[in-house]
């Protein structure tokens, strides 16, 4: 069976980012709250406690970023509350948008996000990719 749309195409982004524990640290010790509240969701700071509260944090900074350089969003504004990284049932992460970001990736026809995260003492590093499907312009 043939459609007239043509051919479709199939496109895969992908982001990293790596980021220090130490900057999530002191941005926590010298802003508190407010640093906190504007980075990450209810959920995010829900899951990340603990002693490794600041890894789990930093890890998650950098898989925002890192959905940031997938949504390629140019102009747009993108609060980092947009973008949540959720721990799942099965004990990994997951990209959930909301906001700006979620009309971005949908404009763009992006979906099936998907996320790595790692963390040591010092350093946090996080991997997205995403998929376009679409006809080629």
């Amino acid at each position: 069976m043939s459609d007239d749309s043509g051919p479709s195409t199939h496109e895969s982004r992908i982001g990293c980012d790596v980021m220090m524990v130490e900057h999530v640290r002191s941005s926590v010790e010298r802003f508190g709250d407010r640093y906190l509240t504007r980075i990450f969701t209810r959920h995010e700071l829900e899951t990340c406690g603990g002693p490794a509260r600041d890894q789990r944090l930093a890890a998650r900074f950098a898989a925002k970023e890192a959905v940031v350089k997938v949504l390629r969003p140019g102009d747009i504004a993108l609060p980092w509350q947009s973008i949540e990284i959720r721990r799942e049932s099965w004990g990994g992460c997951g990209v959930y948008l909301s906001g700006n970001a979620s009309n971005l990736a949908e404009r763009q026809g992006l979906g099936g996000f998907h996320v790595s995260i790692s963390h040591e003492a010092d350093v946090a590093f996080a991997m997205v990719t995403a998929s376009r499907f679409g006809t080629p312009d």
